[in-house]
């Protein structure tokens, strides 16, 4: 019952973080950490955020379908927004397959992945300000709109997101605004780009544990997958509604004020 307990715990961490800009991977760390957890999972981590994507599969489902008509209609705007989506997952891709061992070395490493972890929110949340406070607002826009460059360098940007506790949402929507993206599009942008990135990911963790029979709880993965998706779509729909208000800070801010209380709860641990 308390390994059940604990995977709808992370489960639910996964949900409400995977597309805000706070790190998923790296409060799924920090949970194993405090939850006294013997060590890091990293393909438990990976794998339930499927979940979330999933979700945003779900909600977003008539826009891909609109995209999918597009391609077959050879439809400029629905080819643009593929390459988009491809041009921001190609540097992580590669990437990946280049330093997957070594990500998971860092995930696994006792007390030294929750104290990247902890450092990398507070270093993210002053980033998020600086950029929040000097990049000037830009015009609407839409995936479909936007320039190879623009896409490619976000995907660059990206690829900070390996170290634990950057966010891949955080960093790629602040990738986004800092080249001149509005912020309602930079957010979609990172929805989109969160597909190919995870299932990537995921069939790269399965892939990597094949021969380690019994590592894999996949019960486990399963029962975090569906309470992922479940509170996912929740949270897609409210983050939208606060980032149209208010912006990226206040996610900022709650970086800030984690990471230090991780650190602190760490060193009392």
């Amino acid at each position: 019952m308390n390994d059940l307990l604990i995977t709808i715990l992370l489960g639910i961490v996964e949900g409400v973080t995977e597309f805000l800009p706070v790190s998923s991977t790296g409060h799924l760390v920090l949970a194993g950490a405090l939850l006294g957890l013997k060590e890091a999972d990293a393909t438990f981590d990976i794998v339930i955020q499927l979940g979330a994507i999933l979700a945003v599969i779900v909600l977003f489902w008539r826009r891909f379908l609109k995209v999918g008509e597009g391609l077959l209609r050879r439809d400029p705007a629905a080819i643009r927004f593929t390459r988009n989506v491809l041009l921001g997952f190609l540097p992580s891709a590669v990437v990946g397959a280049i330093a997957y061992s070594s990500i998971r070395k860092v995930l696994e490493a006792p007390g030294i992945g929750p104290t990247v972890v902890a450092v990398a929110l507070i270093v993210g949340g002053i980033a998020i300000l600086f950029i929040e406070r000097t990049v000037p607002p830009a015009p609407k826009s839409e995936v479909e709109t936007m320039s190879w460059r623009v896409a490619l360098g976000i995907g660059v940007v990206q690829c900070i997101s390996m170290i634990p506790g950057v966010s891949r949402s955080g960093a790629t929507i602040m990738g986004a605004r800092a080249m001149r993206v509005d912020q309602e599009t930079a957010a979609e942008y990172s929805f989109f780009l969160a597909i190919p990135t995870m299932l990537g990911a995921t069939t790269l963790a399965l892939w990597k544990s094949r021969d380690l029979p019994g590592h894999v709880d996949y019960g486990a993965i399963a029962i975090g997958f569906v309470v992922a998706f479940i509170v996912a779509l929740l949270v897609i729909r409210w983050f939208m509604g606060v980032v149209t208000k208010h912006g990226f800070a206040p996610f900022a801010w709650y970086r800030i004020v984690a990471g230090t209380l991780a650190l602190i709860l760490l060193a009392l641990h």
